[in-house]
This record gives C-alpha cells, sequence and structure tokens, in this order.
C-alpha cells in the first residue's frame, strides 16, 4: 500500500514538490495543500490528519506552525544548505549588478552562509542574518529587511518565505527567494519514506503483557475459601478483559491472578500510561500486590520471554510497578514512577566482562548503575544514590560501589556531607575509560 504523504507549502514550492514526486509514484500518493499565508498550515493539518500517512512541508515556518496541531504524525520539512544559497546567489549576479556584500537574510543557519561566503571569496562581515526562532511573526521579518534596506545598509534582500517575498516586491524592494534544491527535495522524501516504513516495522512489533497478582491464594477464610478466590479473580480477569478490548488485544487467564495480553507495539502506543491504568484499575479491586510485565519481540516467543524477564524486574523492585523489555534486549523501568532507568542486562565488552566476574558485580547490577549515573546527568553517583533509585540497602550500595572501586571500574571523586550526622558520603564516577561506550 502506498504511503500517503501530505504536501504544504506555497503554489510555486507545491508544484516543484509535486513534479519531483513523480518519480516515487510507486512508493507514495500524494496529496498537496497550498496556502495563500503559512498561518493556515496549522488549520490545514488539523483537518486533514486522518488520511493522511505523514507530512512534507517546503520550510521550517509551516513545519513549526504544523507543531500546533493536535497530529503526532511523521512531519519533515524542506531545509536550505549551502547549495540552495549558491543557486540563488548565482541568481541575483546574472539578474542584477547588486553587491553580494550587502545582503539581508532570514531564516538560514549562520554557517551555511558563511561557508558559501567563504568558498565563494566573497566578505560576508557587512551582511545580516535574521536567525530562526521559532515562529515568528512575518511582519518582525519584513521590517528587519525593509529597515536595513531603507537604512541603505543592504542592496538587496533574500528570503526564504513567500510572504517575506511578496510583500518586500510590493515595497519596491530587490528580493530575492532562496529555495530548496531538487536534490534536497528528492533526499527529504527519500529520508521520509524510509522514516515512515520503519516505523510501520516497529508498529506491527508484536507486544506481550504480563499481569500477575501476588499472593492471591492466601485469602484466609477456610470455609469459602474456593468461592471467594474465584469471585476475586473474576473481577480482575473483567478489569483486565476491558484494557485489553481498549488495545484491541487478545486476553488469556493463564492461572489465578496471571493474565497475559496479546497486541502490537502500535496499539499499545504509550506503554508506560497504559500500565499505570491498569494497575490503578486492579488497585481498586484488590490490595493484593500487582505487576506487569511488558515485551516485544519479532515472534510471539521472543515477546513473551522479554515479558517474563521484564515482570520479574518488576516484581523484584517493587509491588504494583511495571517494567519493559524492548526487542533488543534493553530494560526499562520502573514505568510508572517518576525515577524510571533503562538498562541492558547482557554486556558486549569481554574486559568489563573479566572486571565484573573478579569483583563479583553482575552485568546487570552494574548496567543499572551506569544508568542510573546518566539519569542524575552529573557523570558520578553516591551509594544513597543507586539505593533510592535501585531500592536496595545503602550498604549493599556502598558495597556495589566499592567492588567496582576495587576492580578499576569506578573511582571515588569526592566527597559530600550528609543531610544529618554522620560521616561523609563517598562521591563515585563509574565507568571511567568505559563512560562513553555504555549502553544508552
Amino acid at each position: 500500500m502506498k504511503t500517503r504523504v501530505g504536501i504544504v507549502g506555497p503554489n510555486d514550492s507545491v508544484e516543484i514538490m509535486k513534479d519531483i514526486a513523480k518519480e516515487f509514484e510507486d512508493q507514495m500518493t500524494p496529496v498537496c495543500f497550498e496556502y495563500k499565508n503559512s498561518i493556515e498550515t496549522t488549520e490545514i493539518v488539523e483537518k486533514n490528519q486522518h488520511i493522511m500517512d505523514i507530512w512534507i512541508f517546503s520550510g521550517q515556518t509551516p513545519f513549526s506552525l504544523a507543531k500546533k496541531s493536535s497530529s503526532n504524525q511523521l512531519f519533515f520539512y524542506l531545509s536550505l544548505d549551502g547549495s540552495s544559497l549558491t543557486k540563488t546567489l548565482l541568481n541575483i549576479v546574472y539578474n542584477s549588478t547588486n553587491d553580494l556584500r550587502n545582503i539581508s537574510f532570514d531564516m538560514m543557519e549562520e554557517h551555511d552562509i558563511s561557508e558559501t561566503y567563504r568558498f565563494l571569496n566573497i566578505s560576508y562581515e557587512q551582511c545580516h542574518l535574521y536567525e530562526y526562532q521559532g515562529v515568528t511573526p512575518i511582519n518582525q521579518i519584513i521590517e528587519f529587511h525593509s529597515m536595513l534596506y531603507n537604512k541603505g545598509k543592504v542592496s538587496v534582500c533574500v528570503t526564504s518565505l513567500s510572504d517575506v517575498y511578496e510583500a518586500l516586491s510590493s515595497q519596491g524592494i530587490p528580493v530575492y527567494r532562496v529555495t530548496p534544491t531538487l536534490a534536497n527535495i528528492r533526499s527529504t522524501y527519500t529520508s521520509a519514506l524510509q522514516q515512515w516504513e520503519a516505523l510501520n516495522f516497529k508498529q506491527s512489533q508484536l507486544t506481550v503483557m504480563l499481569i500477575s497478582i501476588d499472593n492471591i491464594n492466601k485469602i484466609e477464610k477456610p470455609h469459602s475459601f474456593s468461592y471467594d478466590i474465584h469471585r476475586l479473580n473474576l473481577e480482575l480477569q473483567s478489569a483486565v478483559l476491558t484494557f485489553t478490548e481498549s488495545i484491541s488485544g487478545s486476553f488469556l487467564s493463564i492461572g489465578t491472578g496471571t493474565f497475559i495480553i496479546f497486541s502490537t507495539r502500535g496499539s499499545l502506543r504509550n506503554a508506560g500510561d497504559q500500565s499505570v491504568r491498569l494497575l490503578d484499575s486492579l488497585s481498586l479491586i484488590t490490595d493484593f500486590p500487582s505487576n506487569i510485565g511488558i515485551g516485544y519481540g519479532d515472534s510471539a516467543l521472543a515477546a513473551e520471554e522479554n515479558a517474563r524477564l521484564a515482570l520479574l524486574h518488576a516484581q523484584n523492585y517493587n509491588s504494583n510497578s511495571a517494567f519493559l523489555v524492548e526487542n533488543n534486549g534493553t530494560v526499562k523501568g520502573p514505568l510508572n514512577k517518576s525515577k524510571s532507568i533503562s538498562f541492558e542486562f547482557r554486556n558486549v565488552d569481554e574486559e568489563i566482562g573479566n572486571k565484573l566476574k573478579e569483583c563479583g558485580v553482575s552485568i546487570t547490577s552494574f548496567n543499572k548503575i551506569m544508568s542510573v549515573q546518566r539519569n542524575l546527568g552529573k557523570h558520578a553517583v553516591t551509594a544513597a544514590d543507586i539505593a533510592e533509585w535501585l531500592k536496595m540497602t545503602e550498604r549493599n550500595a556502598r558495597r556495589l560501589l566499592n567492588n567496582l572501586t576495587d576492580a578499576g571500574i569506578a573511582k571515588i571523586i569526592g566527597q559530600e556531607a550528609p543531610a544529618t550526622r554522620g560521616r561523609p558520603r563517598n562521591i563515585y564516577q563509574v565507568g571511567l575509560d568505559y563512560l562513553s561506550t555504555a549502553p544508552e
């Protein structure tokens, strides 16, 4: 099935983009939306998002305006670079006697302009640039150019915006419009279609959710034991079934208080929020602790294995928590907490693996510590940090950090005073030379 691509921009840009789109007719169906003013972009996307797969905009301004819509689709825009600018400067030289050393520009990257001028061996010092600062009122950009021209500081203006071009032209100001090259349009189409294909593949990955309610068999009412368990299990099953319906999945009860859901990654759009919603529903039914493990995989077996691993991490972490294991083995969680980490449970560095074996620290523990250090954003941790994030005693965290230090995988870089009385706490940097190669 061909990708439906919404093409948005002024008439002249859309015509060129539509013409190049013919080269991709076996992959995409272009649907063109022309505007007279870029401010119309938000409404165009809002009204037509349900019939489009992805969007490509003629420039950064309509791209930014599209971001204001409620659409969460893939957005792309044609960028301007040195090749686009060189084409415009040659056009100025060919059609006028204007001095290229006195030009006002807008919406371009300064390094693209300076590099182009350097390549052409022309001084850029007397040129002026209106740098892009998010969605900017068109009138401000028009005023920027017209003021410089009327004061004699520039002899010609170069804009990337059709609105600005029309306004300056109507004032009799020499103005040229810089537009993307045909090569840029082709590369944008290629990149957009590749990303859409990759997203589709990812969204179609199988997803398995394992839900476990612990201690459900410990209801202590001897005379009605069986009935109470079954009633509770039916209530829990109903809540899980309702959730399964909301994500278009299939549901199976695999024992008292244990359920499995099969779905796709695309249906489970936000695993964290979805997990919280299900855990909240279960907590209204029973006080017994619930945990969720989510696994992604290219096959049902791989997804289920990852879900079981995720559930094990959730149960070891705390009650009423959810973890996720990606198809590449990355563990993420707890999904329902603000302090969530992402780590690998495998290691591909033989040297680190040998050192970890020597000091008695597991690969998973090391990767968790590295993840906490990255999340703190200061390339350093204390035993208190590790204890808080990984739900362990501070004594155990200190033992792990000291073992890593003895093995040369960590070092003490300072101390900090505790909030209450006691000895100063060591501050560790974990990873050292391995920091840059640690899993993201």
